[in-house]
């Protein structure tokens, strides 16, 4: 029992940031980055544009594919990704300013290189659209940070199954795993806005969110009128619903405010309304 209670100690303090500079878990933090966006970066070469013929550095156009939700997930990724790398500093007592600056970009610097590889791929191409998403999603969080010094709009992620997949599984994904990355019909990306924090009242919970979301779905392909897949009814879908911010639940265990920020990525199930275009309106009791 008392060991125990010493380790859950040791780990609490070790999870919570620091209030001055740290420079060996600061160096920590580079390391561990730095290394896994190189292996990552080397094995999306080798095992991802490795089975596609390469080519010479080009561009593409791809901003009216997918009706944007392949946007969305740029926009989602840079955000993410930027919120990880400030957290990270913060906890090695960082100052605010290198937080934004080496750790609110680590999602832009780190999809960047994702694109250049893209650039050089026979299959695809640079996206200028892509970096605006890229750089829109980073603009989302240090904006708000230099301007509230906290995160009001959070930007979350949710996804459910569709019979679309098994129509076309060489792009909508094989699979649980990859479903939940490649088919866009399953995706839903929201925008979180905390109550309390533009209202500031005492009636309201400070962690209860207002969460509008953006899908789609009748997609089998990027582009609608594709001849290999004929009869395709792309159409927007567009969610109001309620959410939590996890990350302003109080507690003093610095485990599970590790915890809760993890999960802060996914939106908490709610009754929700959503409107389709074609379809109107449809009430969910509950929607993920």
């Amino acid at each position: 029992m008392l060991q125990s209670a010493f380790g859950q100690s040791g780990l609490n303090h070790f999870l919570t940031p620091s209030d001055t500079l740290n420079k060996p878990r600061r160096n920590a933090v580079i390391i561990t980055e730095a290394s896994l966006a190189t292996a990552t970066l080397l094995a999306l070469d080798q095992l991802w544009y490795a089975d596609f013929e390469r080519s010479s550095f080009k561009t593409t156009n791809d901003s009216g594919e997918w009706l944007q939700l392949d946007k969305m997930g740029h926009v989602f990724s840079s955000y993410q990704l930027g919120r990880l790398g400030a957290d990270a500093l913060n906890w090695a007592g960082v100052s605010k300013k290198d937080q934004l600056i080496y750790g609110g970009t680590l999602g832009f610097s780190f999809l960047t290189a994702v694109e250049v590889l893209d650039g050089f791929s026979e299959e695809w191409g640079f996206s200028w659209t892509d970096m605006l998403a890229n750089a829109s999603g980073t603009g989302l969080f240090i904006g708000q940070e230099l301007l509230w010094d906290e995160q009001r709009i959070t930007m979350k992620y949710s996804f459910n199954r569709t019979e679309f997949a098994s129509q076309n599984p060489s792009k909508l994904g094989d699979g649980l795993s990859e479903e939940f990355l490649k088919d866009y019909n399953g995706q839903t990306y929201w925008l979180s806005f905390n109550l309390n924090s533009f209202l500031n009242t005492d009636f309201i919970p400070n962690w209860l969110n207002l969460a509008v979301g953006y899908g789609g779905t009748g997609m089998l392909t990027g582009n609608e009128n594709n001849p290999l897949f004929p009869n395709q009814n792309h159409r927007r879908q567009y969610y109001l619903s309620l959410d939590v911010d996890l990350t302003r639940i109080k507690t003093n265990s610095a485990f599970l405010k590790s915890v809760f920020s993890v999960f802060n990525t996914i939106k908490v199930p709610f009754p929700t309304l959503e409107y389709t275009d074609k379809s109107g309106f449809r009430l969910h009791y509950i929607y993920f």
